[in-house]
């Protein structure tokens, strides 16, 4: 994830999951990726969504209120935000999603992979109907488990 032009602010923090970057514009995050932000941005908006991350991290936050903008439209945003309904702890299978949307699943699954806003829109709570299925994340799959388990979904994964 790049600033793109537009951006009002780029800042990170280190997380049990490797340094995550955080990009906000015109009031709301528009991307999340992992690595080391270049320089640390200042906007409200930023500060809030670095502030949620600790806390969900610490273990003392399970909903996210920062205002999120990804940029994307179509399929894509009706999948993220069936993503974003899922509570904190609980996980769906891609089959539950792609039924609630009427698509079919590899459709879906292809726009699970294109959340640009990873962990706030939480794909790590979507799993395959007979395992974890996959994570576009830094980690991959070993970054899902660590996220379920901090939401404690760990159990599921026994």
């Amino acid at each position: 994830m790049a600033p793109r032009g537009g951006d009002a602010g780029v800042g990170g923090l280190d997380t049990p999951v490797g340094p995550v970057r955080v990009a906000v514009a015109d009031g709301a995050v528009t991307g999340v990726g992992w690595g080391e932000a270049a320089g640390q941005g200042s906007d409200p908006v930023l500060d809030l969504a670095l502030a949620e991350l600790r806390a969900y991290f610490d273990g003392t936050l399970t909903a996210f209120t920062v205002p999120l903008r990804p940029p994307v439209s179509g399929l894509t945003a009706r999948v993220l935000a069936e993503m974003q309904a899922i509570p904190y702890g609980e996980t769906r299978t891609y089959g539950d999603l792609a039924r609630a949307l009427d698509v079919p699943a590899q459709a879906l699954g292809q726009a699970c992979g294109a959340n640009p806003i990873p962990i706030l829109i939480p794909f790590h709570r979507v799993l395959g109907a007979t395992g974890l299925g996959g994570y576009s994340g830094a980690g991959g799959i070993e970054t899902k488990v660590a996220l379920l388990r901090l939401e404690g979904a760990g159990g599921l994964l026994i």
